[in-house]
């Protein structure tokens, strides 16, 4: 769910390196996510605990499991009245916790897809945070083009286990990247056609 306003794309004609997340933007981002982090422990402990948080330009990702509506409602809350904060999409599911190997999986899931990513030369995998909860994969970040985004978002509904792949990411523009119709990359394209894929979720921004 979007909490707050849209985003409308960057401007310009070409696509350059300022448009991309740089050095001091990355650290304002983590340095928000521990802002956010730390208001979550001390509002609760559970909240630190089993909410997620991602941070990529302002925009906030909330992810994890929480046993009830009012504590995710909380964790939203926070995460919204932090200065910086240009949008927060709350994904946090309401249920039990997740069990160590739940995490596990998750993180195995993560690192596969991030792998992909940066293997496959039509993407520049450096615009992409992937976060990685009930086996949902979130990508949040920037593409190049469409084209570029849909690449990415068919890596990782191929990746065994993933059950869904949900999208926060902008499109800015600039060169579009190749598009390759059919299986993903070379990487995975061993995989059976057959193979079962994630469905893809692309939420408006």
């Amino acid at each position: 769910m979007l909490v707050g306003g849209g985003l409308a794309a960057a401007g310009g004609a070409g696509y350059s390196a300022a448009q991309e997340r740089g050095i001091s933007t990355a650290a304002s981002d983590f340095s928000l996510k521990t802002d956010i982090e730390s208001d979550l422990i001390r509002a609760s402990p559970e909240l630190q605990s089993n909410a997620t948080v991602t941070v990529y330009e302002g925009r906030v990702l909330l992810t994890g499991r929480l046993p009830s509506p009012d504590l995710k409602a909380q964790a939203q809350q926070i995460a919204s009245r932090r200065s910086g904060v240009r949008a927060v999409y709350d994904e946090i599911e309401v249920g039990p916790n997740e069990t160590t190997w739940d995490e596990t999986e998750n993180a195995w899931l993560t690192a596969r897809v991030r792998s992909e990513l940066v293997l496959d030369p039509d993407i520049r995998s450096g615009n992409y945070t992937i976060d990685t909860a009930g086996r949902s994969v979130y990508l949040i970040g920037s593409a190049r083009s469409q084209a570029e985004l849909d690449r990415a978002t068919q890596i990782a509904r191929y990746v065994p286990g993933v059950k869904r792949v949900v999208s926060y990411v902008e499109i800015r523009p600039g060169a579009p990247a190749a598009a390759r119709p059919g299986p993903p990359p070379a990487s995975a394209s061993s995989r059976p056609t057959s193979a079962p894929r994630a469905p893809v979720e692309v939420q408006k921004l």
